[in-house]
């Protein structure tokens, strides 16, 4: 029987788990056996009780002994190096582990003899998207953007009818028209605003124009950037340069600007400037979902709100965190989608002909499989 682990995560800030009572139920149902550290769910609001009473096994985060028993563990983030040289060779690590340029990581199942799915790695087929956390997680960051875009600005986000007058809705400005950013379309929307969107992918327009927004057209360029494999291409030099002039006048007339254009691997491209900053106006606001990978406004700080000239700039990260029950709850049913056919005749069974796992598979009893992903500089 295949014994799974959830870690209490480790990194600081992470609130979310890899695994709710119900998934806990699920996996059983798999025929797995599941151990959960003590206090693994608690910041996400599921308490240990719940596990066991989904037939759990509570475990000390203190025993490394539940790491070398197990042949499955779930994470969101990547474990601790000294964590992960305490699991048992040839047993698997599912989760987001960041494995762009990531040699640390490669270093590390090499030497345990892991294998490894980094869910970052998902192929864009129809089969995958039950298992697509990505998409799970960038969902909630547009919603909670907006939400946090809402509280930080200066005036209402609906049109209002009072007796002293009208007051205009906000005009919001969404760059990217990914999952996040079509979630920060609707939630804008849902609150009133008057949303323009602006994206590298004219293909996006039915889809942003679907949810109320109107849609800024990209520049004409000869060589205009689509998509590759279901995500962003990145774009040129000279394209983003005339989508930052075309975007200067949108954003000086803008109350809110949401940055969610990220490409998987690169640095995010910097899509607002110091200048066009200066043409917005004070009291405006800006959330940044890009800034951990560099940012697509300048100025914009990782999980920190600053001001430059009345402007409020927001670093939007790891935005998830902040509603862990929902992401959680999103996030295991992702785990639960990719592994389910892992589980075959009692054994953990690691198809690499299949698709779906090969796209993932970083790691294979300690083989490193790509190379392209974990070799800094690669991408």
């Amino acid at each position: 029987m295949p014994r799974l682990l959830i870690p209490v995560e480790a990194l600081p800030g992470e609130t979310r788990v890899a695994a709710t009572p119900d998934t806990v139920k699920k996996f059983r149902s798999l025929g797995c056996s599941v151990s959960v550290e003590r206090g693994a769910g608690s910041a996400s609001g599921y308490l240990d009780q719940a596990y066991a009473d989904q037939g759990a096994d509570l475990v000390d985060p203190s025993d490394p002994s539940a790491w070398h028993q197990a042949d499955v563990v779930l994470c969101v983030q990547t474990p601790p190096a000294e964590s992960l040289a305490r699991m048992k060779r040839q047993s698997v690590l599912a989760g987001l582990l960041s494995p762009y340029g990531n040699d640390r990581l490669a270093s590390s199942l090499q030497a345990a003899g892991l294998s490894a799915l980094s869910l970052e790695l998902l192929p864009r087929i129809s089969r995958a998207q039950a298992a697509d956390a990505l998409s799970s997680q960038a969902n909630i960051a547009g919603y909670k953007s907006v939400l946090l875009a809402s509280s930080a600005l200066d005036r209402y986000f609906p049109m209002l009818m009072t007796a002293a007058g009208t007051v205009q809705p906000a005009r919001v400005v969404i760059l990217g028209a990914g999952v996040a950013g079509l979630q920060a379309v609707a939630t804008a929307r849902r609150l009133g605003a008057v949303v323009y969107v602006s994206d590298i992918r004219p293909a996006v327009k039915e889809q942003v124009e679907s949810l109320g927004a109107r849609f800024i057209d990209p520049p004409e360029m000869e060589d205009k950037p689509a998509e590759s494999g279901g995500y962003a291409k990145q774009a040129s030099d000279a394209f983003l340069a005339a989508q930052r002039q075309q975007l200067s006048d949108q954003l000086a007339e803008a109350d809110v600007a949401i940055c969610t254009a990220q490409v998987p691997g690169r640095r995010a491209p910097r899509l607002i400037s110091e200048d066009m900053l200066d043409r917005m106006r004070p009291g405006a606001v800006v959330v940044d979902l890009a800034v951990a990978q560099g940012g697509n406004c300048a100025a914009t700080v990782v999980g920190q709100t600053v001001e430059r000239n009345g402007v409020k700039l927001i670093g939007g990260n790891d935005l998830p965190c902040t509603v862990p029950n929902h992401a959680s709850a999103l996030y295991g049913r992702n785990l639960v989608a990719l592994l389910e056919p892992v589980f075959k005749d009692g054994a953990v069974t690691l198809d690499v002909e299949d698709e779906l796992i090969a796209g993932c598979l970083i790691c294979h009893d300690g083989t490193i499989r790509r190379s392209d992903v974990l070799t800094p500089g690669a991408n």
